[in-house]
Parts: C-alpha cells; sequence; structure tokens
C-alpha cells in the first residue's frame, strides 16, 4: 500500500487523533519521516485509556503502527511509554521480535512527558522549532487509541465509537465504549451516577481539561469525564475572570520566574517566557513587544499557574488571553524564530506526577476505572457534531427524515484538512443543522 491509498483509507473512515484536537491522521503521513512515534505518555494525571488499550490490544495497535511505519517508510518506530505503565511494557515487549523496526522508549513519570514536542526530545533528542511541526525534524506521532482505530479502518470499518474513561464523582469509575454523540450525562449513569449533589462535568485531564454542560456529545477526542464538586480548586480555577486574574497580576506578581523556570517550552529552547507577560499584561508594558508575540509559543500545559506559582496566579489565562486577542486581529506568529540550546539544568526542572496529583486536589480520584472494549448500545438519540477535529467541519449529505445505517456517511469531508464523519447508530435522521447530527434510534 502507498502513502496515497493509505491517507485515502484513514480520510474516508474518518482517523483523527483520539486525543487533544484531534488533528486528521492522514495529513501526517509524510514520507519525510525518518521516525514515527507511538505516544503511550498520557500527559495528563489520572487518564488511563491509552495504558489500558495497549495492555490489552497490544497486536492490533503495534501491527497497524507498523504498517504506517512501512508505508511511509520510516527507519525507525519507537513506542513511548511512562516507566509505571508495566502491563503496556510487558505486552509490547512480548512482540518486539516479530517488528525489527520497532522499539520502546521509557518515559519519565513526569508531566508533560505526553506533550508532543516533549516527547520527541525525550526519543530522539530532536528539537521542534517554536511554531514548528514535528515533520520537520523527520518525526511522526500517532496515539494509541488512533492507531487501534487505524487497524480497523484498514479493515473497512469507519469510526462510529470512542473509548473514555468515566470518574471522579461518580460511583464505579470505569472505562466504557460508547457511539459517538452519545451525551456526558448518559455517560456518567453508566458509571453508576453522580455520587455529590452539586457537580461540574470535567473532559480531558485536570492539566488542560475543561468545563462542559451534562448535554455535551462524546466526540472524537473525548478522552475522560470527571465529575467534581462545584467547588473543587479546579472548577473555582477554571471559572476565575482573566480581568480579576490581570488585576492580580499587578498586585502580587514578584517577577520570581518560577513560571518561566519550570515551563516545559521553554526549558526546550522555546521563546516563551510566562513571566515576562505577566509583568508586560498586568502594567499595560508595550514597550517590549515580543512578551506578548511569544505567547504563540506556548503550549497551555498550565505548569505555570497550576503548579510552579507560589502565589496562586494565572499565567496561562493570561496567556490564552493575549494569544486569543492576537489572534483575532489577524496577527500572525513570528516567522524564523529558532529554538535556543535546550537547558542544562532541564532534568532537574521536571514535574512529578505524584507532586502535580497532590497539589491538584485529585489523588483520590486515581481509580482503576477498568477497561470494558464492548460497545454500549441501547441509546435512543445521538446527537453528532459536524466538527471534530482541528481543520473545517464536514459537509452534511444527510436530511431530516432520512434513515441512515450504522457506519453511513453522514457529513463529507471538505477541501483542505477535513474526514468523514459516519452515523454511530442506526436510525431516523431528527435534525441537520447547527452543526449537529442527530439521530434517533429505531
Amino acid at each position: 500500500m502507498d502513502v496515497k491509498t493509505l491517507a485515502k483509507v484513514y480520510r474516508d473512515m474518518g482517523i483523527v487523533g483520539a486525543g487533544g484536537a484531534g488533528f486528521p491522521t492522514y495529513a501526517k503521513l509524510n514520507t519525510k519521516a525518518e521516525t514515527i512515534l507511538l505516544n503511550c505518555a498520557e500527559c495528563e494525571p489520572l487518564l488511563r485509556l491509552h495504558r489500558q488499550l495497549l495492555k490489552f490490544h497490544a497486536p492490533v495497535i503495534i501491527e497497524a503502527f507498523d504498517k504506517t511505519r512501512e508505508t511511509l517508510g520510516a527507519k525507525e518506530g519507537i513506542v513511548c511509554i511512562k516507566d509505571h505503565y508495566k502491563g503496556a511494557i510487558e505486552a509490547v515487549t512480548a512482540l518486539l521480535p516479530k517488528y525489527p523496526k520497532l522499539k520502546i522508549k521509557i518515559l519519565p513519570i513526569v508531566y508533560p512527558a505526553g506533550d508532543e514536542v516533549v516527547m520527541i526530545y525525550e526519543a530522539t533528542g530532536k528539537v521542534v522549532r517554536p511554531g514548528g511541526l514535528p515533520i520537520e525534524q523527520g518525526v511522526a506521532v500517532f496515539n494509541v487509541e488512533t492507531m487501534y482505530n487505524a487497524y480497523y479502518a484498514l479493515k473497512g470499518e469507519p469510526l462510529t465509537s470512542k473509548l473514555v474513561t468515566v470518574a471522579g464523582e461518580v460511583k464505579n469509575p470505569m472505562t466504557v465504549r460508547v457511539p459517538l454523540g452519545v451525551s456526558l450525562k448518559e455517560l456518567v449513569q453508566i458509571a453508576g451516577g453522580e455520587t455529590v449533589e452539586d457537580y461540574e462535568y470535567w473532559t480531558g485531564g485536570p492539566m488542560m481539561g475543561v468545563l462542559e454542560p451534562t448535554t455535551a456529545p462524546v466526540t472524537k477526542t473525548t478522552n475522560s469525564v470527571f465529575v467534581l464538586p462545584a467547588d473543587h480548586y479546579l472548577v473555582r480555577r477554571t471559572k476565575s475572570d482573566y480581568r480579576v486574574e490581570t488585576a492580580r497580576a499587578a498586585a502580587s506578581c514578584c517577577q520570581c520566574r518560577m513560571c518561566t523556570d519550570l515551563c516545559p517550552r521553554y526549558n526546550l529552547g522555546h521563546p516563551i517566557e510566562p513571566h515576562k507577560i505577566m509583568l508586560a499584561a498586568a502594567c499595560n508594558n508595550f514597550k517590549d513587544v515580543s512578551a506578548f508575540l511569544n505567547t504563540f509559543y506556548c503550549s497551555s500545559c498550565g505548569v505555570c499557574e497550576m503548579f510552579s506559582c507560589p502565589q496562586g496566579l494565572s499565567p496561562r489565562k493570561l496567556i490564552q488571553t493575549v494569544k486569543t486577542g492576537l489572534k483575532n486581529a489577524g496577527i500572525t506568529p513570528p516567522l524564523g524564530v529558532e529554538a535556543k540550546p535546550v537547558s542544562p539544568i532541564r532534568e532537574y526542572r521536571k514535574v512529578p506526577l505524584d507532586r502535580l496529583v497532590a497539589r491538584l486536589g485529585v489523588k483520590k480520584y486515581q481509580s482503576p476505572a477498568p477497561l470494558d472494549n464492548q460497545l454500549i448500545e441501547g441509546f435512543s438519540v445521538v446527537n453528532i457534531p459536524t466538527r471534530q477535529h482541528i481543520g473545517a467541519p464536514c459537509k452534511p449529505i444527510v436530511k431530516l427524515g432520512d434513515r441512515v445505517e450504522k457506519g453511513q456517511i453522514v457529513a463529507e469531508a471538505v477541501e483542505g484538512l477535513s474526514v468523514n464523519i459516519h452515523a454511530s447508530i442506526s436510525g431516523i435522521v431528527i435534525g441537520a443543522n447547527d452543526g449537529v447530527i442527530s439521530i434517533k434510534a429505531d
């Protein structure tokens, strides 16, 4: 199979990065890749579905990963796994004799080990330039669930379901497979429902996750939903007003540099210095615009405000506000920015995962959340967004009253970065507007 054919399969079957922003997988297929990485680092605390999936379904995942490597003509494939994921390590190690071009890289138990730029450096020693793409360094990165989905795509099965870890304040934490478009509320009910009366739903990990309404649908990038008490530290920090945070920065920031000194991207030589944006934004200092322009290179990992700052200030929130303002004003990142040499003391500035968990107040939610990979069915309605990935939203090709079968294309990929979207259940289309296709089961 050549690259063009493989890319068409992944695009037609709707395969995107199963986490994060959902970058369409076909767009990562590039013959310039000399090394491909399989990301089983699960960047965030509490997340566990990738290690579970690799532990129990390694043959499927590794076959798809090596097939992708072979098609690209990459010299090697590296499976990146955190040191304490013993089951996943054992499962992959048992398969390596069959795949001589693959090897394992054991990652330290730190945050954010799963950040793409950080992981590339840990696995290959290469530094992706600020604002650059991994392929510029001859590297392509795929995560575990993406390769699991790719295996079935190669057998003609489109992506219609998602594995999601349900944990936090629920009766029975678990990792389950559900059709795309199921509501988060229905998902939580599968885990026995909430155990507190006043709660919020948090999707993603505790560092980079977001609050979602209970009616929000499961998408191709939904890795987890945590039920948190409404007064939890994470909820309060997320709901804080950036204007208040700006005033707090002006009043309290002592320019100690801890936010910059512990920044993972800064320690790899990227020109992101949170302490400078704190000073510039809080004091309306526009003499040095580089402090503002360099916000483009922030990965929003949250180390600066959730771990580093001794005063509980919010550098990330200010950085995100500035970055959004620049983008809305049509300002683009500076060209030709190169990384400085990697900090010689980087090794001593990594954030230990156990300390981070304690700092965030989420240790009690570190539950096994056992994996059940059997698809749960019987849902009456699914609401499938036509945008579940980075790039252009898909174009609906069904209308009100149409009957669709599970796996049928309901929204086609358009020009540019886009993939097909398929019906996750069989039934009647009861809505096809406002960026959502609703299907009622028969």
